[in-house]
């Protein structure tokens, strides 16, 4: 077992952890990712009916595994600036405000380690994934997400640092500055990642980090550019901005977004200009308008209106622009979404946008599913799959619903395509994954001759090169000796 703790968020943890999780699988090693506490609105549904962090269904993925609700037992799904749903064991218990959640954990440290005692048991390896920083000393006490956990299992500890960011050995030092002295000598090596340039520039950088530390430099992860991996929570950094676009899709970037890794089959296609447009931007001019799925549907439909895009939605239909809304984005498009018992916020009702004639009340039972069916959309003629998955508390009703726009496997009709054709809703997350639904929307959308995209396979394929990376970059036999597997991974 070994822990990858990162200086700061998106240092590269989940990257990190997902490549070694591919590296050991390839060598014939029985593999488990886990992060003990995730804090994301990225969620997926796993093989045991539960929701994890997308990340970690990623990394299940690198390790040739169904995603697991072991391989995240404490999921946090903010729903305000100061409060989240908590979700154990795959399944929400309540929402807490922080410091409600502070005293609760005691009740998730019970859930982590119940957790990882059963992924030790059943697996050779577990890579494990620390969560924000392990300095940030003001979350010490009863700390589960980073040193507290590995001190609990006596875990070893790598720490990840982004050098991309700057400050890459201010970050490094400054961390095991801050750490309790059983924590730092927890710390066995360094890992730097997002390098361009001379490597040989650095090497001095790198003998004195070793030096001042006695720690070992684990080795130097280069820059990998174009790779396609689901992000944990935070939007995408750069826009596409592709020369010769032939689709422009504009996406509220709504303040409490969820899985908008969804529009990622969007974002890598050659042929379309997918772009979040933030508060105080105006909405652009567009063929296509994606409303993402929220965490707070009423807070973020207020939000909505504030920045002008009930408007900028009025007009784009009104140019004959299409529109689409998933999960979170389907309730907003109809006449009114209920939250009686404050499932996201206080209780009340909030008028919709009203392009399609539906209602939606929020309930406490949470519907996970993993599902196939085929769009419903004229000139698919059913040939268009779609696999993907169902997170959401909303039970929405209305005469829109009877021109469904998905047929599923299970038998159920979902979501609603307006009388017009303009508009399509979903409760589907992973709706453009397939091949054949990415081709079926676009062309709906209004691009005719589609490229091919396989965004599965664009996914398989980076999760290989960060594994490649580390077998060319990362010191394997050290690597090898921490997991306590050198025997096996040197006659793999």
């Amino acid at each position: 077992m070994l822990m990858v703790q990162g200086c700061t968020s998106d240092a590269g943890k989940s990257a990190l952890v997902t490549a070694l999780c591919r590296w050991l699988h390839r060598r014939g090693v029985a593999v488990a990712p886990f992060k003990p506490q995730n804090m994301a609105l990225n969620s997926a549904v796993t093989a045991d009916g539960g929701e994890i962090g997308r990340a970690q269904a990623v990394q299940a993925q690198a390790a040739g595994v169904a995603a697991h609700t072991d391989f995240n037992p404490v999921l946090l799904k903010p729903n305000s600036d100061t409060g989240a749903q908590v979700i154990l064991h795959g399944h929400a218990v309540c929402n807490m405000d922080a410091r409600g959640y502070h005293d609760y954990k005691r009740v998730a440290r019970e859930a982590v380690l119940a957790s990882h005692g059963r992924l030790v048991e059943g697996f050779d390896a577990v890579v494990v994934e620390g969560a924000g920083s392990p300095a940030e000393i003001n979350l010490r006490a009863n700390d589960i997400a980073n040193m507290g956990y590995a001190e609990a299992v006596d875990c070893p500890v790598l720490l990840i640092a982004d050098i991309d960011r700057g400050g890459v050995f201010a970050h490094l030092v400054g961390t095991l500055a801050l750490l309790s002295p059983s924590e730092r000598a927890r710390v066995v090596g360094f890992v730097i990642n997002r390098f361009r340039g001379d490597i040989a520039l650095l090497q001095p950088g790198l003998d004195w980090l070793e030096r001042e530390t006695g720690k070992p430099v684990l080795g130097v992860l280069p820059y990998l550019h174009g790779l396609h991996l689901e992000a944990e929570d935070a939007l995408p950094r750069e826009r596409t901005g592709k020369a010769g676009a032939r689709l422009r899709v504009a996406v509220p970037a709504l303040p409490r977004i969820s899985n908008h890794n969804d529009l990622d089959p969007l974002r890598a296609h050659p042929q379309v200009d997918c772009v979040f447009v933030g508060p105080g931007e105006i909405p652009p001019a567009c063929d296509l308008i994606v409303l993402p799925g929220s965490k707070s549907t009423r807070a973020d439909l207020a939000w909505l209106r504030r920045n002008g895009w009930a408007e900028a939605i009025a007009r784009h239909l009104r140019y004959g622009g299409k529109l689409i809304g998933i999960c979170g984005g389907l309730q907003m498009l109809g006449r009114a979404v209920h939250d009686p018992l404050s499932i996201e916020g206080e209780p009340g009702s909030s008028d919709g946008l009203g392009w399609l004639d539906l209602e939606t009340e929020l309930d406490s039972h949470k519907q996970l599913r993993n599902v196939r069916g085929r769009l419903a959309i004229d000139g698919c003629d059913g040939d268009a799959a779609v696999a993907g998955y169902e997170i959401h508390c909303g039970i929405s009703r209305g005469p829109a619903l009877a021109s469904p726009a998905l047929r599923l496997d299970d038998g159920r009709d979902d979501g609603a395509v307006s009388a017009d054709g303009q508009i399509l809703a979903s409760y589907l997350h992973g709706l453009f994954d397939e091949p054949a639904a990415l081709a079926a929307l676009l062309r709906w959308a209004g691009l005719a001759d589609a490229e091919p995209l396989d965004m599965r396979g664009l996914r398989e394929a980076s999760i290989d090169r960060l594994a490649d990376a580390v077998e060319a970059h990362l010191d394997t036999g050290r690597l090898a000796h921490w997991f306590g597997l050198q025997e096996a991974l040197c006659t793999a």
